[in-house]
């Protein structure tokens, strides 16, 4: 499958109309259902598939983000061999009470997976928790930039470069 035709799969699985709240609080006329997406297996193969050259050079962890970031994240995972960390938005209180489970961050250059961001706000938080346990995070790498050069440049504020496999304008009207 080509790019434009999994623009088109995407699309066609998941984008709705209708009035939705979105996580920034404003509302949309427009949604991206990634679940849609992300849970059939050929679509979410293809989207890792076209998305590994992506990843900058010398990641050693992938940071799936909760809980849209994990499918994508693990199929990246599957298809680099580079390991993956899931990163929750609040710490679990019991267990290991951690907010990234898996591999130990610390010291690592890490790469944000996340799969619709349109604010960026759950990325600004999740990478400063990653940074404060001493990870390295300088890249986010997303599906969709659903908010454009506007997004791109309030994670640029925090020195993270966003690159995204498709953006709105990739998709129909």
């Amino acid at each position: 499958m080509n790019r434009q035709e999994l623009a088109q799969s995407i699309y066609d699985i998941c984008h709705l109309n209708g009035d939705f709240l979105l996580r920034s609080g404003k509302r949309s006329h427009e949604y991206f259902d990634k679940y849609r997406f992300e849970s059939q297996p050929k679509i979410l193969q293809e989207i890792a598939q076209q998305m590994k050259p992506l990843i900058p050079a010398g990641t050693e962890v992938l940071a799936a983000l909760e809980m849209g970031g994990i499918p994508v994240g693990t199929a990246l995972s599957l298809a680099t061999g580079i390991p993956c960390v899931f990163v929750r938005k609040t710490a679990k209180d019991y267990g290991t009470c951690q907010f990234a489970e898996g591999i130990d961050v610390k010291g690592k250059k890490i790469c944000i997976i996340e799969d619709v961001i349109t604010s960026g706000g759950q990325v600004l938080l999740s990478a400063a928790d990653l940074r404060s346990i001493g990870a390295h995070v300088e890249n986010v790498l997303c599906v969709i930039n659903r908010g454009g050069d506007e997004a791109a440049a309030k994670l640029q504020e925090s020195q993270l470069n966003l690159t995204a496999l498709f953006k709105r304008s990739d998709f129909p009207n």
